[in-house]
C-alpha cells in the first residue's frame, strides 16, 4: 500500500474543522438591510413543532362556496404538496367534512424570531394561478385585458413538471440567468403547438402570468411542437425555484380562506434547545476525553472525525448543501444524530481495538495500522449498512409519499395508505446521513489522518497507538 504523506493529516485535520465551522457559522451578507445567506448555518435549521412549536391554522373556502368532500381532498393534497416542497416534513393535517374546514399544524420558519402566525400561513395560503395568455393587454391596474384576457392559452394544469435551472448559454446573448423550465402534457403540447405556430407567423407574444400579474411576456421565435417550454423573468435561485414549486403543487379547487390561525407551544418548553445543545457539548466532550486515555492517538483522530460527522449531518438538516435542501429537525431527529454519532464511536474503537491486537502479537507499527484497518472495516460495514438500511425504511415508511426511498419502497408500504410522521421521518433522515458520514469520516478520514501522523518520527512509539511499554 502507498504510504501517507506527513502534510495529509494536517490538511484533512484542517479540511474538518473549516468545515465544521462554516457549518456553524453560515456565510450571508447584509447589503442595507438586505440579507443574502450563500452558506446556510445551523441558525437556519428549522426545527420542529416538538422543539420550537409552531402554527395551528384553519382554512376554509370562501364564503357562500358549498365545497363537495373531493373537493376538499385535493385542497388538502395541493396544501400536503406545497409544504412537500418546503421541506416541511413535519406536519399535521385534517379535514373536517361537517364544517368544511382543513386544519394544519406546521412549525415556524427556521430564524423566526416574532412567531408571526399570520405570516406563517402565507407560506401555505398563497393560491397564484398560472395561466400563458395571448399578447399582452393590460387595463390601467396591469390586470389582462382584451384578447390577453379573453385567449387563454395553458393553465398550470396543462403543466406535467416544473422545475428551476440556471442557464450559462441564453439566447439573446444576456449571459447568465435562472430560468423555470416546464414539460407540458399531452394536451398542453398540443395547445402550445397550436398557438406557437399562430404567433410566430405574426410575430406574436405569449404573456405568462401568476393570477393579475405579468412575470413575462416573451416574443414567440420559434414553434415549440415537443412540449418544453421556459419561463423567464428576472429571477434568482429562490424566486425560480418558489415558482417551480407553485406550479408543481397543483391548482386549488377553490381559493383558500384563513378563518382561524393560533401559535402552538413547544411540547419540551422555553429553553430546552439550548439545554440539549449544552448536554450534547458535554456528552461529547466526555466522549472525547474517554478516547483520549484509552485509545491515544488513534483517540485523538477519532475526536477529529466525530466533529466532521456531526458537522456534516448538520450540514444535510440546515440545507448547508447545495444539491440537498434542508429538513425539519425534531427530538427524535437529535436522537438519530446522537445514535450516529455511536456508530462513530463504535467504528473508532473497532478499529483501535484490532490494531492494539496486531502491535500485541508482535508485529511493526506500520503492520499493525494496515492490518487493524483491514480487520475493522468489515465489522464497521457490516453494522452501518444494517443502520442505513433500518434508517431507509422509517424515511419510506413515515416521510412524505413524494420523496425517493417511499416511491422506492411504495411496493410494501402502499397497502397503508399515505401517512406522514416528520418526527419519525427526521429520525431515519439524521440517521441515515449521520451513518453514511460515518463511513467517510470515521474509516477514510481516520486512517489518512492515522497513517499520516505515523510517519513522523516522534509518534512512531506503539504505545500511542494502545500497544504495551516495553
Amino acid at each position: 500500500m502507498k504510504r501517507v504523506g506527513k502534510p495529509v493529516f494536517f490538511i484533512v485535520a484542517l479540511l474538518i474543522l473549516l468545515f465544521a465551522y462554516s457549518v456553524v457559522a453560515g456565510f450571508s451578507y447584509y447589503y442595507g438591510d438586505n440579507k443574502t445567506v450563500y452558506i446556510k448555518g445551523v441558525e437556519d435549521i428549522r426545527f420542529g413543532i416538538d422543539i420550537k412549536g409552531g402554527v395551528d391554522v384553519t382554512f376554509t373556502p370562501p364564503e357562500g362556496f358549498d365545497a363537495t368532500n373531493e373537493q376538499l381532498d385535493a385542497a388538502k393534497e395541493v396544501i400536503v404538496q406545497r409544504m412537500v416542497s418546503l421541506s416541511i416534513t413535519d406536519y399535521e393535517t385534517y379535514i373536517d367534512y361537517n364544517t368544511d374546514r382543513i386544519i394544519v399544524r406546521f412549525p415556524w420558519k427556521e430564524n423566526e424570531a416574532n412567531f408571526d402566525p399570520e405570516a406563517a400561513v402565507k407560506e401555505l395560503g398563497e393560491t397564484a394561478r398560472l395561466t400563458f395568455r395571448e399578447g399582452y393587454e393590460t387595463d390601467a391596474t396591469g390586470a389582462p385585458s382584451g384578447i390577453t384576457a379573453e385567449n387563454i392559452i395553458l393553465e398550470g394544469a396543462d403543466v406535467a413538471e416544473a422545475y428551476a435551472y440556471y442557464d450559462t448559454h441564453t439566447s439573446d446573448g444576456s449571459g447568465t440567468e435562472w430560468l423555470v423550465a416546464l414539460r407540458l402534457d399531452d394536451a398542453g403540447k398540443q395547445k402550445f403547438a397550436d398557438a406557437t405556430s399562430r404567433l410566430y407567423a405574426e410575430n406574436g407574444t405569449i404573456s405568462i402570468w401568476m393570477d393579475d400579474t405579468c412575470i413575462s411576456a416573451p416574443t414567440v421565435n420559434a414553434v415549440i411542437t415537443d412540449g418544453n417550454a421556459t419561463i423567464s423573468g428576472n429571477f434568482d435561485a429562490e424566486s425560480s425555484k418558489k415558482l417551480a414549486d407553485q406550479i408543481n403543487s397543483g391548482a386549488l379547487p377553490f381559493k383558500l380562506v384563513t378563518s382561524s390561525f393560533s401559535t402552538i407551544s413547544p411540547s419540551l418548553g422555553a429553553g430546552a434547545l439550548e439545554a440539549m445543545v449544552l448536554a450534547g457539548i458535554i456528552a461529547f466532550c466526555a466522549i472525547a476525553v474517554f478516547m483520549l486515555i484509552v485509545y491515544r492517538l488513534p483517540g485523538f483522530v477519532a475526536v477529529l472525525c466525530l466533529v466532521g460527522q456531526v458537522a456534516g449531518t448538520l450540514a444535510f438538516v440546515s440545507g448547508y448543501l447545495g444539491f440537498a435542501d434542508s429538513s425539519i429537525l425534531t427530538i427524535p431527529g437529535i436522537a438519530g444524530i446522537i445514535l450516529a454519532v455511536g456508530m462513530g464511536v463504535d467504528a473508532n474503537v473497532i478499529t483501535a481495538e484490532r490494531i492494539k491486537e496486531e502491535l500485541a502479537v508482535g508485529k511493526t507499527l506500520d503492520g499493525a495500522l494496515q492490518s487493524g484497518y483491514k480487520r475493522a472495516f468489515s465489522a464497521i460495514l457490516d453494522g452501518n449498512v444494517t443502520m442505513i438500511l433500518v434508517a431507509i425504511i422509517l424515511m419510506g415508511a413515515f416521510g412524505t409519499t413524494d420523496s425517493l426511498w417511499a416511491k422506492l419502497l411504495s411496493f410494501a408500504f402502499f397497502m397503508f395508505g399515505p401517512t406522514t410522521a416528520g418526527t419519525i421521518y427526521s429520525f431515519g433522515y439524521t440517521l441515515m446521513t449521520g451513518t453514511v458520514l460515518n463511513l467517510f469520516f470515521g474509516v477514510l478520514c481516520a486512517r489518512l489522518m492515522t497513517m499520516s501522523l505515523s510517519r513522523f518520527k516522534g509518534l512512531r512509539s506503539p504505545r500511542l497507538y494502545g500497544g504495551a511499554k516495553k
